[in-house]
């Protein structure tokens, strides 16, 4: 009886390492798909429409719109580097760190098919946070538009752009995501225990 409960042990042990295997490198299904493109796609081009249209409007116009009186305003602001302006002046650096992170996503998302849809909306986010920045590196002379400044009494933030914001909702998303498969994880070991 003992040996018997021990080899049905070995054989579900070597069945759940074979199917993290399978999770591992299982491709993605159509639902994937269909949610990773179009919303990398949207992001790019919502990113890189608004950077335009508000460039142009303020350019013509003012230097700043308040937005929300004291709180919100939308500004011209050319960042040649990265976040609070780390490694600035460094074009070829940094966008050769955006083109490893795009490929580190797509790579991510390829192998990515057991993973709850959540995490493909977050890679989608990503996506389009690296290449809408991307997009300003190299076609704007290695400077990344950004527009939104935020501002709370003496406290301020450095001007950001959707690009910037797609990368933090992505970030965020991948979080919740975690959270929520260790919780799932504590679950199902509790009641794995409860049936002992």
């Amino acid at each position: 009886m003992a040996e018997q409960r021990i080899e049905n042990s070995r054989v579900q042990i070597d069945a759940s390492q074979t199917q993290s295997k399978h999770k591992i490198l299982a491709l993605p299904d159509l639902k994937a798909h269909l949610i990773f493109w179009p919303l990398a796609a949207a992001g790019i081009l919502l990113d890189l429409w608004t950077k335009k249209a508000v460039f142009e409007w303020l350019e013509s116009s003012q230097q700043a719109y308040s937005v929300i009186n004291g709180y919100v305003e939308l500004v011209r602001a050319l960042n040649d580097g990265a976040a609070w302006g780390l490694f600035s002046g460094s074009t070829f650096f940094l966008s050769a760190i955006s083109f490893f992170a795009l490929g580190a996503v797509l790579v991510v998302f390829f192998f990515s098919a057991r993973q709850p849809r959540l995490v493909h909306i977050a890679l989608g986010f990503f996506a389009a946070g690296v290449s809408g920045n991307l997009f300003d590196r190299i076609f704007n002379d290695g400077l990344v538009r950004d527009f939104i400044d935020v501002s709370y009494g003496k406290y301020h933030w450095p001007a950001f752009n959707l690009a910037d914001s797609f990368l933090c909702v992505g970030v965020g998303l991948l979080m919740v995501s975690m959270i929520w498969d260790l919780i799932l994880q504590k679950l199902a070991q509790k009641r794995a225990q409860q049936r002992k």
